[in-house]
């Protein structure tokens, strides 16, 4: 158990620094490269820097080779891979806007490194009521799961800081659950993406100074979907996710199409003359997590963050409580 200790201690610290030490290195360079973008829901529309998918790669490879040096996990090669897989998805979509489908289908093929590997076990665990065996079933949910985690995150990447935050919080939940449920190797590689994230939203936050871009939330969606799935935890996953969940839920079920959001022709909020954000007028307007949270009044792009945020506890804590309901064992 100390060998253990000390292995997550280093891979949390080579995480956490990784990403700290070269994010500003990386601002500098795309900067440099006019690789910048406005931020329309800031004051005099800044130009900031993206994507931010490089660093937080970076991050999550030095700190799962490192676990994989001590361990050789087949479940950590499978993390390593799929996530590596999935930041190539988003760099060729932040360099060029591609297709609608292009992403779901694509971060699809990421996940057959999960099947090929044998890093799962074709059931799922509900709370109380134990195991549900779908072996056939299993193998569409994996080849899914990855697309809609990590298309998940990418959606809720509208606001200063919101996916980098957003996923600091689920993440850390989702590695509380995985100790909570006795999975203790997985939950020590799952480590590193909570720590990723935190160090990512120090650029991340209100003034941005970085955007993670596609590749920076597609690699942490695919990361987070790998380890509900070789963890076996996808349904504690699925509920720390929530908010985001929800989200993408209403914007398609609003455009009723997968779209880009750098496609829409309208946008769900729009600026007030103090530049607050409410809720835009268009009815055909999609409807967003943002849309509904800014209907009933203004709110600063801060208060809207804190209150996804506030939205982001609440789901850990029921992803938590869940994984006591479980009281899954090895």
């Amino acid at each position: 158990m100390l060998d253990k200790t000390i292995a997550a201690i280093i891979i949390s610290a080579i995480a956490f620094v990784t990403v700290y030490a070269i994010t500003p290195a990386l601002i500098t360079t795309l900067e440099k490269r006019k690789l910048v973008v406005k931020d329309y829901n800031r004051v005099g529309g800044a130009m900031v820097a993206r994507p931010g998918g490089p660093s937080i790669l970076a991050g999550i490879l030095a700190s799962e080779i490192t676990l994989y040096g001590f361990y050789s996990s087949v479940a950590v090669l499978a993390i390593i891979i799929t996530t590596f897989l999935a930041f190539l998805v988003g760099l060729a979509d932040d360099r060029k806007v591609l297709g609608g489908w292009f992403k779901p289908l694509a971060l699809a093929g990421s996940a057959i490194p999960i099947i090929l590997l044998g890093v799962y076990e074709p059931h799922l665990a509900f709370p109380l009521f134990g195991h549900v065996r779908i072996p056939e079933l299993y193998l569409a949910l994996i080849i899914f799961m990855i697309p809609i985690t990590g298309n998940t995150i990418n959606s809720i990447d509208v606001l200063n800081g919101v996916a980098s935050g957003f996923m600091t919080i689920a993440s850390f939940a989702l590695t509380i659950s995985l100790f909570i449920v006795h999975h203790y190797d997985i939950a020590i590689a799952s480590l590193p993406l909570g720590f990723v994230s935190l160090a990512f939203y120090k650029y991340h936050k209100f003034p941005s100074k970085i955007f993670p871009g596609d590749s920076g939330a597609l690699t942490l969606g695919a990361m987070y979907g790998t380890i509900a799935i070789v963890g076996h935890v996808e349904i504690i996953a699925a509920i720390a996710l929530l908010p985001a969940v929800i989200n993408s839920f209403l914007f398609l079920s609003s455009v009723k199409r997968i779209i880009e959001h750098r496609q829409l022709k309208s946008n769900p909020v729009e600026h007030t003359e103090d530049f607050k954000l409410r809720a835009a007028a268009d009815k055909d307007a999609p409807v967003t997590l943002v849309r509904l949270i800014v209907a009933n009044r203004p709110m600063t792009e801060k208060e809207v963050g804190f209150t996804i945020f506030k939205l982001a506890l609440f789901s850990a804590a029921l992803a938590i409580i869940t994984a006591f309901m479980m009281n899954v064992r090895v």
